[in-house]
């Protein structure tokens, strides 16, 4: 199964890409960096074709299995990876694009958050899990990694 972990963070080098690099070893997975690509935001007028997310969102596409991480922000993913997901609605409205986005209906999504805390919240978990079910993808895992907070 060909699996990509799509991830933001405020720190490229930090907890969140330890915790996806440890996971891209243990699943034979490529990475993907959000925040190294310009992505803006949703607008209904759709006037932002000329960033990088329909590229990247093609290429995630190609994969089986998406996993989507990024530390808890106030019980919310990063903004970049928020503006991702939002940006997605393009295929949506979209009915040139619409066959494109029927393709994560046989597609695997898994979560892996990060945080200082036990347990990701459940509001985090939930808006994951419910735009991706609703997409037509199956979840298949959540992954937790704690961290020590950070003086």
């Amino acid at each position: 199964m060909k699996t990509i972990i799509v991830y933001s963070s405020a720190s490229k080098h930090g907890n969140t890409a330890q915790a996806v690099e440890e996971l891209a070893s243990e699943c034979d997975a490529q990475t993907l960096f959000l925040d190294d690509y310009l992505i803006h935001d949703y607008s209904y007028e759709h006037t932002n074709k000329d960033d990088d997310f329909r590229g990247l969102f093609r290429e995630v596409l190609k994969f089986d299995h998406v996993i989507f991480a990024s530390p808890v922000y106030w019980y919310a993913v990063t903004p970049r990876m928020k503006a991702f997901i939002d940006r997605i609605t393009e295929f949506m409205d979209d009915a040139e694009l619409q066959p494109e986005l029927r393709g994560l209906r046989n597609k695997q999504f898994s979560i892996l958050s990060t945080s200082i805390h036990k347990d990701a919240p459940s509001a985090f978990i939930d808006m994951l899990q419910k735009t991706f079910e609703y997409l037509g993808m199956t979840l298949k895992g959540a992954h937790h990694r704690q961290f020590q907070a950070q003086p």
